[in-house]
């Protein structure tokens, strides 16, 4: 189901903000509080609705109250994704249980009736579930959500995954002491989520919902609260709050959906809730405020602007008629943010990115927010431009060549869903059903919400849309939040009357778009096949064109009309020199400059009726341009990466505009651990290597398009080409497609493959030592191990992968576990293609800084224990099952062999290690793992380093 008026909160990816002056404000007008309606127990919001439910998902409840909704999906086959959501959240927490209904989310894994604590997560890996990928949950204001993506279906996997849940719901014992023992993992995961980002966040809440109740309950807690808080006070949140009148169980897989009830009653109809229910939380209404400012100043946070209309929450039922209306709205936001594109694409342009949506804030409020990018130390003219295009679209309104615009492209992606919700993967549609119950939304089919459209639009005219666009813009406000890495002259006084003076100017009509034809519809005459080879038994397609051009196609139905395409073109970083710093981070900027005969936006435009994409990346061993389409835009999909492989353009404002976005980076890594590590790691883990060094700010600010146009522009022009298409297409159109436009081509030089090796940083006995901005207990350490590369001996590289499992459950249990020291410590390992001798396995962990050296020890510790004897059968079981099955789920999706048939043509080593992928896995043995950590992880071979903060 397409959900229109929920995203993220105040989601927009640039949004990491800035100490606080409080604007000036109308002194407020009594609160009312919200009337929240409920749906009575065991009720589905269908009842009271005119929008009928999807027909293909079982909708039922038991006597207790509990919901539950079931559909057969076979896609990928044999598995099943399962969600219990509860109707509670931390807006449910009493003063002194701030941080409570998270940390009882927490408990959910520590011990039941039936599940000894420490047991849970070791039942489920023994079922082929890894923890974190496969078993998870979650915790916002609103909700709580457990989930388990089951690997097979099978009557001992699904009844002991039901159990779980069933002990999770009414069964937990939330032990004192087990209560204790999580403490350090819960304030770990507050220490580890405090950011800029956050607290910019956190701001940002409190500004736009002043005097409501969600900036008051922020699921993480108060520390203070965490550390001190009984577990009689977790004990009474879980009573009132878990109960069957408050769950929804959704079961979404390759099972008989008869059997599933059958088992879904027979283990929940026995829960009943015990003692008195919890009270609904009061929620007061916005306040009524005129225009009001506010400057926060966080170090480390990019500069942006947002501006939000703050309006009742809109809680009548799901009707058919409030669908339309906010499709209308979408549509007139649509209009407006392609607008507020172009204006970033232009030459000197005032921000770097801006966009409007609209969204249900917790059933608090509902806000329309325009947010806006800033170039650094530029927050005036992005808030003009931005507000002065916002106030363009209300007096003016869309006009009806951008409405039909943006209705082609609505169309075209509503077809494409509604063609291929018959292979939708499990887990995407048991999370559409999750989402939908915190708005009490009904659930529907894409080919329903493609006919509501349709009808919607029908003789849809710009009149009825801009009216549409004006009541998204009603309500409180406009609220401007200004957020700084620096302090502003004047704070919040000098940002409203910023906006008052740009409201003071009045604004033009927008100007009618030239039009334009796609000028690369012929590349000349279709290419000739020379070569054609059958992979039979990988169902895969090999072929050579006159010109040179190598094309690789495998047909699958695991997404009805999905198509996935990549084109790799030369040797990528291998072809780099690595005593100058890579401009890979500009690569974005391949694809925003356009081709020579076209602009990104007139792109866009000419191209809104379909489905395609362009992606630019620098692998090892090529530079990519890749996409994702539908069967029947696959040509269009080849002309549009062809026309960048032949004539990019290299525009100097789409380098511009990258490049003020990248000169903000280094200030926002710098500002925690994590994005010091982030920043910095690859780097280090090559030696120092320029093709993999994070560039400095002054690499950043003199590097030019001209410079992106030399180290790019040769391969993409000149250098051999390898076309792989992977989904549901045939080989014959694969070949039509391919021959019309790479296979047109002039002929490429040839290139041959190169092999090279790659620094690695050398053992040290103390670590080496980088430094962040951040809180004074954020620390990172990590540790490596050189291992080698894959294809000197691959069957060794799955060993040392399943070592890499056993580590991590090692590195779990002791630090997580047993130590409560931190939150999600991480093992990893990788083995390289393209480089000779280069492969790790890796340890890291995110702690303060006092716990640095233990955390060495602890990690040397494991791998003495792995190099000294065996592990048992039972922790080889645990490692591998997940791995074997998580490949194979990997293997049943169009993304995988995209990425391992790259290169097959000319390297068949890579298809020897698909086929030996699982098989190869499965058979590793203790000894195997042994071995591999004898030969690898000696103390003296390890690398160390730590991230503390700048003193």
């Amino acid at each position: 189901m397409i959900r229109l008026s929920r995203p993220a909160v105040f989601a927009a990816a640039a949004l990491l903000l800035a100490s606080c002056v409080h604007g000036q404000e109308s002194a407020p007008a009594p609160q009312a509080t919200i009337a929240v309606p409920r749906l009575a127990a065991g009720q589905w919001p269908q009842a009271n609705s005119d929008v009928p439910a999807a027909a293909d998902i079982r909708f039922g409840s038991l006597p207790n109250g509990m919901r539950y909704a079931i559909r057969r999906n076979a896609t990928p086959p044999g598995q099943a994704a399962l969600r219990l959501r509860f109707d509670a959240g931390s807006l449910m927490e009493a003063d002194d249980q701030q941080g409570l209904a998270h940390f009882l989310e927490h408990m959910a894994f520590n011990g039941s009736k039936a599940i000894p604590e420490g047991e849970m997560i070791k039942t489920l890996e023994r079922h082929g579930l890894a923890f974190g990928a496969d078993t998870n949950a979650s915790t916002s204001w609103d909700e709580t959500i457990y989930q388990l993506d089951l690997p097979q279906t099978d009557a001992d996997t699904v009844d002991t995954s039901l159990k779980i849940m069933r002990e999770t719901a009414g069964e937990l014992t939330i032990a004192p002491d087990a209560v204790d023992r999580e403490r350090g993992v819960v304030l770990a995961e507050e220490r580890t989520r405090d950011s800029p980002a956050y607290r910019v966040f956190k701001s940002r809440l409190e500004f736009f919902l002043k005097g409501q109740r969600p900036p008051l309950r922020y699921p993480i807690g108060e520390p203070e609260i965490l550390r001190t808080a009984p577990a009689s006070q977790i004990a009474d949140l879980y009573r009132k709050y878990y109960r069957p009148e408050r769950a929804v169980l959704v079961a979404v897989g390759d099972f008989d959906p008869d059997e599933m009830e059958a088992r879904i009653r027979a283990t929940f109809s026995d829960w009943q809730g015990a003692g008195p229910a919890g009270a609904e939380p009061d929620l007061p209404g916005p306040l009524p405020r005129g225009p009001a400012a506010k400057v926060e100043v966080e170090p480390g946070a990019q500069m942006s602007v947002q501006m939000g209309w703050i309006a009742p929450p809109d809680l009548d039922a799901d009707r058919l008629a409030r669908r339309k209306q906010e499709w209308r709205e979408q549509l007139g936001l649509a209009v407006l943010n392609r607008r507020l594109e172009r204006l970033a694409r232009a030459e000197d342009a005032p921000f770097i990115a801006a966009g409007a949506f609209r969204s249900n804030q917790f059933k608090s409020a509902e806000i329309t927010t325009l947010s806006v990018t800033a170039k650094p130390g530029d927050w005036k003219s992005a808030l003009t431009a931005a507000e002065r295009e916002q106030r363009r679209a209300v007096e003016f309104g869309v006009r009806q060549d951008e409405l039909d615009r943006e209705i082609e492209e609505f169309r075209a992606r509503l077809r494409a869903n509604a063609a291929g919700a018959e292979t939708r993967r499990s887990t995407a549609i048991a999370n559409d059903v999750v989402a939908s119950l915190s708005e009490n939304r009904v659930v529907t089919s894409p080919a329903q919400d493609l006919a509501l459209f349709e009808e919607t639009v029908k003789d849809l005219k710009a009149e009825a849309v801009t009216k549409a666009l004006r009541g998204a813009f009603t309500g409180a406000g406009p609220l401007i939040f200004l957020a700084s890495p620096k302090p502003v002259a004047g704070g919040d006084a000098t940002v409203l009357t910023a906006y008052r003076e740009s409201q003071a100017v009045a604004v033009t009509p927008p100007e009618a778009p030239r039009d334009i034809a796609w000028p690369y519809e012929s590349f000349g005459a279709p290419g000739k096949v020379v070569e054609r080879r059958e992979v039979t038994d990988l169902d895969a397609v090999f072929v050579r064109f006159d010109n040179g051009v190598r094309l690789t196609v495998k047909p699958t139905k695991f997404r009805d009309e999905q198509v996935l395409v990549k084109a790799n073109i030369g040797n990528g970083r291998l072809e780099l020199p690595a005593d100058r710093q890579s401009l890979a981070w500009a690569g974005l900027a391949v694809i925003e400059g356009g081709t020579k005969k076209i602009s990104s936006d007139d792109m866009e435009r000419v191209l809104a009726s379909k489905v395609i994409g362009a992606n630019f990346g620098i692998d090892d061993q090529a530079f990519t341009l890749s996409g994702e389409t539908r069967t029947a835009d696959l040509p269009t999909q080849l002309q549009l990466l062809a026309a960048y492989v032949s004539e990019p353009g290299f525009r100097p404002e789409g380098f511009q505009r990258i490049q003020t976005y990248a000169a903000t980076l280094n200030d926002q890594y710098e500002a925690t651990d994590m994005g010091v590590l982030t920043r910095d790691l690859q780097g280090l883990m090559h030696g120092g290597d320029r093709r993999w060094t994070f560039p400095t700010r002054q690499d950043i600010a003199r590097a030019t398009v001209a410079d992106l146009e030399r180290d790019l522009g040769p391969a993409l022009t000149t250098e051999p080409i390898e076309v792989v298409i992977v989904g549901d297409i045939t080989v014959e159109k694969a070949i039509e497609a391919t021959a019309a436009t790479f296979g047109a081509l002039p002929p490429r030089r040839a290139v041959s493959a190169q092999n090279s090796d790659s620094p690695f940083p050398a053992p040290n006995s103390r670590p080496d030592v980088l430094t962040h901005k951040g809180r004074e207990d954020q620390a990172v350490g990590y540790i490596a191990w050189r291992t080698d590369d894959f294809f000197s001996n691959p069957q060794r590289a799955r060993n040392v992968a399943v070592l890499g499992e056993v580590f991590q459950i090692l590195l779990t249990e002791e630090l997580r576990e047993n130590q409560g020291v931190t939150y999600s410590p991480r093992a990893a390992y990788s083995h390289s293609y393209a480089f000779q001798d280069w492969g790790f396995i890796s340890a890291q962990v995110q702690a303060p800084p006092a716990r640095m050296d233990a955390f060495f020890d602890d990690a040397l510790k494991i791998a003495e224990r792995l190099r000294e004897r065996p592990i048992d059968a039972d922790l080889l079981e645990r490692a591998k099952k997940p791995r074997a099955e998580a490949l194979i789920k990997y293997q049943q999706a169009n993304e995988y062999w995209l990425q391992e048939l790259s290169g097959a043509q000319q390297d068949p080593r890579k298809l020897d290690a698909i086929r030996a992928l699982v098989p190869g896995t499965e058979r590793v043995t203790a000894a195997d793992v042994q071995a591999v950590a004898r030969e690898f992880l000696s103390p003296d071979k390890a690398w160390k380093l730590v991230v503390r903060p700048r003193r």
